[in-house]
């Protein structure tokens, strides 16, 4: 199982922050690799830049931890995954750290360069 893991601190307080990663059908606003986003209930379903389909299940949404945690479903050939979003309060900024669990080992070099866009491109959009 390949593991990756970035982060970025944000210039806004966690509160906001976390508002705009727990909106789990918004994410097509902020992570670059999505182009759009639904989520009901306890899944989320994407279309990818490319056009590919992505379906995803939310397995936490915690506001007290303001811990964000899914799975990828379907749309891309996964043994396992579990992406894991935190989101911590720093004083005057936000630490938001993005981890991933995915077999096979090998969308990891597809995945992880998505992943930073998606930290990178929620920093962006938490600060304008």
């Amino acid at each position: 199982m390949a593991t990756l893991r970035t982060h970025a601190t944000i210039d806004r307080p966690a509160k906001e922050v976390w508002d705009v990663v727990s909106d789990a059908g918004n994410i097509s606003a902020w992570f670059p690799a999505v182009k759009t986003s639904t989520a009901t209930g306890g899944a989320r379903s994407c279309e990818l830049a490319d056009g590919s389909p992505l379906h995803e299940e939310i397995i936490t949404n915690d506001p007290e931890l303001r811990r964000f945690q899914y799975r990828i479903t379907g749309g891309m050939p996964v043994e396992s995954h579990l992406g894991t979003v935190d989101v911590i309060d720093n004083g005057a900024t936000t630490l938001v750290v993005y981890s991933t669990e995915i077999t096979p080992d090998s969308l990891a070099d597809v995945l992880g360069p998505a992943v930073e866009e998606g930290v990178q491109g929620l920093k962006q959009y938490c600060e304008t």
